[in-house]
C-alpha cells in the first residue's frame, strides 16, 4: 500500500511493548497522520460546537427537532445501504474490551457480533490501546490461541462472531502518539490503526471493516465520520461503502437527529443502538441544572419510564423506516455463584429482551457470554428464522421532542441506598480504571465508564438541587474510601478521592471524567520515548 504526501514525522511517546512494532509500522503511523492532518481541525470545530449547543440549551433555548433538516425527515425516498456481510442477523451482540482472553471468549460466545470496545470498556493505557489492536489482528489472522501460565487454554472456534470496533470518542486525545508536536485524536488512532491493518483482511475473510460510533451529538458529527470513511477507503484503494458503522444514540441531542445521522452515513450505515446509560448521563449533563430534571436512583430509571420508552420507540421507528437495524441496550448482569441470585438476574435479562424484541428491535447487547443464550432464545422466539424484523416499520409511533425530555413522572429524590451505591460504584470503577481495567464487575453488574459517569453526575445533580446534604456525601465518601482501601490495600485512595472531588463535587460539572483522569494518571504512568 502506498500513501503519498507524507505528514509531519510521527512521534511515539508511549513505552515500547512486546510486538508493538507490528502495529506501529511507519506505514500505519503515516496513515493515521494523514487522517489527523485531514480531519483534526474539523474535530476541534465539532468540540466547539458541542459547547455552543450545550450553552444554548442551558440558557433555556427550545429543545426540538431541527426545522432546517425537516426535508430529510419528510423525504420518504432515501434508505441506508443494505446489510453488509456478517451484519444481516444481529440478534445477539456481545461487548467488551479487546483484551486477549475477552477477545477469544467473545468471538466464541455464540453471539452474532462482538463490539470490541476501545472506549467505555477500555482504560486507555498505551499498552491497552496497542495490545488491543494486536489482539484484533491476531484474531482475524486466527493466531490468537494461547494457554495461560495456570494451564487454561483459549482457542478460537470455527464460527467466530463478526467484529465491530468502537473507537474512543471525539473528546479524547492520544497523548502517546503525536504528529507535528500535537497529540493525535484518539478516535482516529483507534479507527486508523484497525482500518490500516485489518480492513482488507476482513474483506478477504468475507466481512469488512465495521465500527460502532460513540457519543455523536449531531448530524455534522456523522458527516465527519462519513468523510473519514470515504477518505480512508480511497487512500487504501478499498471500494466506497465497504465500511459500515452503527451509531450509538447515547446523547439527548442525537435523539432528535436520528434520521439526519442515518442520512449522513447512509452509504456506510449499519443502524442505530440504544445506549441507555450514556443517554441518561447526557440528559443530566444537558438539563441537570433544572429542578424538573431531578432523576431518582439510577436503578429506578428503567427502560419502561415514559421518556425512555419514547427514546427507544423512536429509535426503532427511525431505523426501520430507513432500512437500518435497531439494536437494543445492554444487559449488564454477570453470573452469580448464588443460584437464586443468578436466576433472578436471568429473569431480569429475559424481561428486558422480551420488551425490546416485541418493540421491534432486531437484536440486543449483552456484557457476558452467559447471557447470550437467554438473549438468543428471546429473539429466536420473535424472529424465528428471519434475520431481523426491518419490515416492522412501527408507523404507529409518533414521538415529540417534549416526550423525550418529559421526566416529571419519573422525577423523585434519591434514597440513602442510591446515594451510597453511586459513590461506591464511582470510586471502585475509578480504582479499576486507574489500574488499567476498563470493565469491572461490581455488585452483580459489569460496569464501564458509562455507569461511572452517570453515578458521579447524579451525585453532582443531587448536591446542586440540595436533594442530599454535602456533609452526607462527604461522610459517605470517606466511608467508601476506607472500605475500598481495606479491601484493596494497593488502591491509590488519594488519587481516587481527588478524581471524585473534581468530577462530582465541583461547582461546574466536567463533561467527562476520562480526560482529567487520563492526563493526570495514565499519561504520566506510560511516559517514555520509543
Amino acid at each position: 500500500m502506498s500513501i503519498s504526501a507524507p505528514t509531519s514525522r510521527a512521534q511515539v511517546l508511549g513505552a515500547p511493548g512486546h510486538r508493538h512494532d507490528e502495529i506501529l509500522t511507519p506505514e500505519a503511523l503515516e496513515f493515521v497522520g494523514r487522517l489527523a492532518d485531514e480531519f483534526g481541525e474539523r474535530r476541534l470545530h465539532i468540540l466547539r460546537e458541542r459547547k455552543r449547543v450545550a450553552s444554548r440549551l442551558a440558557s433555556g433555548s427550545p429543545f426540538d427537532f431541527s426545522v432546517a433538516t425537516a426535508g430529510i425527515r419528510s423525504d420518504e425516498s432515501w434508505q441506508v445501504a443494505p446489510p453488509a456481510p456478517g451484519l444481516t442477523d444481529r440478534r445477539v451482540e456481545i461487548t467488551g474490551p479487546p483484551e486477549r482472553a475477552m477477545t477469544v471468549n467473545a468471538l466464541n460466545s455464540g453471539a452474532q457480533v462482538w463490539m470490541a470496545d476501545f472506549e467505555d470498556a477500555t482504560s486507555p493505557t498505551w499498552h491497552n490501546v496497542v495490545d488491543g489492536q494486536l489482539n484484533l489482528l491476531d484474531a482475524i489472522e486466527r493466531r490468537i490461541d494461547f494457554t495461560t501460565p495456570e494451564g487454561k487454554r483459549y482457542r478460537l472456534g470455527e464460527r467466530p462472531a463478526t467484529i465491530a470496533v468502537r473507537p474512543r470518542g471525539w473528546h479524547l486525545t492520544e497523548e502517546h502518539l503525536q504528529f507535528g508536536g500535537r497529540p493525535a485524536p484518539a478516535s482516529l488512532v483507534d479507527f486508523g490503526l484497525y482500518f490500516f491493518h485489518c480492513a482488507q483482511r476482513q474483506i478477504d475473510a468475507g466481512h469488512g471493516p465495521y465500527f460502532y460510533l460513540p457519543k455523536l451529538e449531531s448530524r455534522d458529527e456523522a458527516r465527519l465520520w462519513n468523510d473519514i470513511f470515504v477518505f480512508a477507503q480511497d487512500l487504501l484503494g478499498i471500494p466506497r461503502g465497504t465500511v459500515r458503522a452503527t451509531v450509538l444514540i447515547e446523547t439527548i441531542t442525537a435523539a432528535v437527529a436520528m434520521e439526519e445521522i442515518l442520512y449522513e452515513l447512509r452509504e456506510h450505515s449499519a443502524g442505530l443502538n440504544a445506549g441507555r446509560w450514556d443517554y441518561l448521563f447526557s440528559l443530566i449533563k444537558t438539563f441537570g441544572h433544572r429542578t424538573d430534571f431531578l432523576l431518582p436512583d439510577r436503578a429506578k430509571v428503567t427502560m419502561t419510564a415514559p421518556f425512555m420508552r419514547a427514546y427507544t420507540e423512536l429509535l426503532v421507528r427511525t431505523c426501520h423506516k430507513r432500512g437500518a437495524h435497531a439494536i437494543g441496550g445492554m444487559a449488564a448482569q454477570v453470573p452469580s455463584k448464588d443460584a437464586d441470585a443468578h436466576q433472578a438476574a436471568l429473569a431480569k435479562v429475559r424481561l428486558d429482551k422480551e420488551r425490546e424484541a416485541e418493540d421491534g428491535f432486531d437484536g440486543s447487547w449483552v456484557a457476558h457470554p452467559a447471557l447470550v443464550p437467554v438473549c438468543r432464545e428471546v429473539f429466536d422466539g420473535v424472529l424465528g428464522t428471519r434475520p431481523h424484523q426491518l419490515e416492522r416499520t412501527r408507523n404507529d409511533v409518533e414521538v415529540t421532542a417534549a416526550q423525550l425530555v418529559s421526566v416529571r413522572r419519573t422525577s423523585a429524590p434519591p434514597t440513602p441506598e442510591g446515594i451510597r451505591t453511586n459513590i461506591a460504584v464511582a470510586l471502585r470503577y475509578f480504582d479499576a480504571w486507574l489500574r488499567g481495567q476498563g470493565a469491572v464487575a461490581l455488585y452483580g453488574l459489569m460496569e464501564d465508564a458509562a455507569t461511572a459517569e452517570i453515578a458521579r453526575v447524579q451525585i453532582w445533580q443531587w448536591l446542586r438541587h440540595r436533594a442530599v446534604d454535602r456533609s452526607t456525601v462527604l461522610e459517605l465518601l470517606e466511608d467508601e474510601l476506607a472500605a475500598l482501601g481495606a479491601e484493596y490495600p494497593w488502591a491509590a485512595v488519594d488519587d481516587i478521592r481527588g478524581l471524585f472531588e473534581r468530577t462530582a463535587l465541583a461547582k461546574e460539572l466536567p463533561d467527562f471524567f476520562t480526560p482529567d483522569a487520563y492526563t493526570r494518571h495514565l499519561v504520566h504512568r506510560s511516559e517514555g520515548q520509543s
